[in-house]
């Protein structure tokens, strides 16, 4: 009785190990990739942060701060927190909460359209560069070093001078100079699979070449862009922090938080009125961090040689 027991205990096991390769075998990529990612805590934990922080800065900010941020009450200047004003009140009176709220509008806004601007540069001269190779690579590269060869902080200063602060200008200004390490990193993942087979069978088959760069070589390197894309968001949120502190960026009374940083910055400010600077500052390194535990997560997610404990 012991043995037969045994035996089709072992027959359950090894009909449910065979049910599970089976679904791992006809589980969807996107699928595997979102179960991977769901094993990186950090990064769930972070992308449940950045929802939340997403919904209060934009559909809720009316219900969450609603002060408006630009209105000062000259009777309520430089208040500590209250009721009323949960964050206290800045140089001139204005709510600091609603202006932390409507700066994270601003600063994630900043992060995602610039984002998109030198995604989609990087992306079109890298994959040229990759697929063609040649004239057209050592022409591609050797502009992207020579954009390399000088600080990227100069340079937006350099540019921000020329057409002037404030918000579409700073996504501007970002969009067109951060797109060097896209370009390099599309470049060497097309130059890895240009020659796959898929790709030269298509190529055989006289399938255009437009074709087979959206049809077949850009699907293939959705990843690793997904990836950069995450980590170019905070460096863009950073960078439009670092502009506007320094008075280049998105200009008062329209508030973000680099120019809150910008406005508390003397030593007597920072001894005495601690709630000017530190809900900024706290949000843009909350911010940063939390899409750098996204970043991480999805390049473990999706890349098949990772594994998560």
């Amino acid at each position: 009785m012991a043995v037969q027991d045994e035996l089709q205990s072992n027959g359950v096991v090894r009909r449910t190990a065979a049910l599970e390769m089976q679904r791992t075998e006809i589980e969807s990529p996107g699928r595997r990739a979102f179960r991977r990612f769901l094993r990186h805590r950090l990064a769930v934990i972070a992308s449940v942060f950045m929802v939340i922080l997403t919904l209060v800065t934009f559909p809720l900010a009316p219900l969450v701060a609603p002060i408006p941020p630009e209105k000062t009450d000259l009777r309520a200047v430089r208040q500590a927190p209250s009721a009323e004003h949960p964050l206290g009140t800045d140089l001139i009176g204005r709510d600091v909460l609603s202006r932390v709220v409507y700066g994270g509008r601003v600063s994630l806004a900043v992060g995602f359209f610039a984002v998109l601007i030198f995604m989609t540069i990087g992306t079109v001269l890298g994959g040229l560069a990759g697929y063609y190779g040649g004239r057209v690579d050592a022409i591609i590269m050797r502009i992207t070093d020579t954009v390399m060869a000088f600080p990227v902080i100069v340079i937006l200063i350099s540019i921000v001078a020329i057409i002037g602060p404030g918000l579409q200008n700073v996504m501007f200004a970002i969009g067109l100079i951060s797109w060097t390490g896209v370009a390099r990193l599309v470049r060497s993942q097309v130059l890895s699979i240009r020659t796959v087979d898929f790709v030269l069978a298509a190529k055989a088959s006289g399938v255009p070449e437009e074709q087979i760069l959206r049809r077949h070589i850009l699907p293939s390197i959705v990843g690793p862009i997904t990836v950069a894309g995450s980590f170019g968001i905070a460096g863009a949120i950073l960078t439009e922090a670092s502009l506007s502190f320094l008075g280049l960026g998105v200009q008062v009374p329209t508030p973000s938080w680099g120019n809150m940083l910008n406005e508390s910055q003397s030593i007597q400010l920072i001894e005495s009125f601690p709630w000017l600077w530190i809900p900024p500052g706290l949000m843009i390194s909350l911010c940063v961090l939390a899409i750098n535990f996204i970043g991480d997560g999805l390049r473990d997610a999706l890349d098949p040689r990772m594994t998560l404990d």
